[in-house]
């Protein structure tokens, strides 16, 4: 272990998180915001919460004590499309080579974060060390289309589209939903762990984590399944987030 030693940003605003240095700062004309641990562990590892930053913090607030960094990109209201994708890699791109963090990220995505999570991984499978959703999106035809057993959501499902630049028809055919891209990640290796509300009306397990386990676990991959019975899609993340937090070490700095 040894004192954080990567350097500031340019324009960085400061302040304290959770009794954590705090640095937020743009990338590619979006917010972005790092939390820098008191000591970091070697090689400089970090999570990247793609939506919901600071909720059910209890995860991340453990590993900044185990020496990661913790990232976040306001790329809200894009639903893990290709645009939300480009502006991902630049911010990336800046916490690797002008930040020094380590090469490969664990990604967690809480809700509809699923959607940018499972998309950049399949884009990067490279840079990713492991995935931590919780009651992920993994289709964006169940959220917000709403078109299976969930309660779906009018008001993002047109917004989903437009960002997409998908009609209504073509959405039914498009491919590239995280339930039918798993093949990059699993070619990478990369273990995935999901928590999940078996009686989720928001995101239905059926639709979404349990489709990506099954076809996942077919290709090979590596699927840990938390599944909290009578649970709806909150709360999320685990009271005492030991076992989420073992798994992120034993993919990147080693087990506990």
């Amino acid at each position: 272990m040894r004192k954080s030693l990567v350097k500031d940003a340019p324009a960085v605003k400061k302040s304290l998180w959770q009794g954590y240095a705090r640095q937020d700062f743009t990338v590619d004309g979006r917010e972005c915001l790092l939390v820098i641990p008191k000591t970091s562990a070697p090689g400089n590892p970090w999570i990247w919460r793609t939506e919901f930053f600071g909720h059910e913090p209890q995860g991340d607030i453990m590993l900044l004590g185990k020496g990661f960094y913790v990232a976040y990109m306001d790329v809200q209201n894009m639903y893990g499309a290709p645009v939300a994708l480009d502006h991902m890699d630049k911010f990336y791109a800046y916490l690797t080579k002008e930040r020094t963090l380590a090469s490969k990220t664990v990604l967690e995505g809480f809700s509809r974060g699923g959607l940018f999570v499972f998309n950049w991984a399949a884009r990067n499978p490279g840079k990713v060390a492991a995935i931590y959703v919780d009651a992920p999106v993994c289709d964006f035809k169940s959220w917000p289309g709403g078109k299976g057993k969930g309660n779906g959501s009018a008001d993002d499902w047109e917004r989903c589209k437009h960002v997409y630049g998908l009609t209504e028809e073509q959405t039914s055919a498009y491919e590239l939903n995280p339930v039918d891209n798993l093949g990059p990640l699993a070619k990478a290796r990369i273990p995935i762990l999901s928590v999940c509300g078996e009686m989720d009306q928001t995101v239905p397990i059926k639709e979404n984590t349990l489709v990506v386990k099954e076809r996942y676990e077919k290709l090979g991959g590596s699927f840990t399944l938390i599944a909290k019975p009578f649970c709806d899609h909150h709360p999320h993340s685990l009271p005492d987030p030991s076992r989420i937090v073992n798994f992120v070490l034993c993919h990147t700095a080693g087990c506990e």
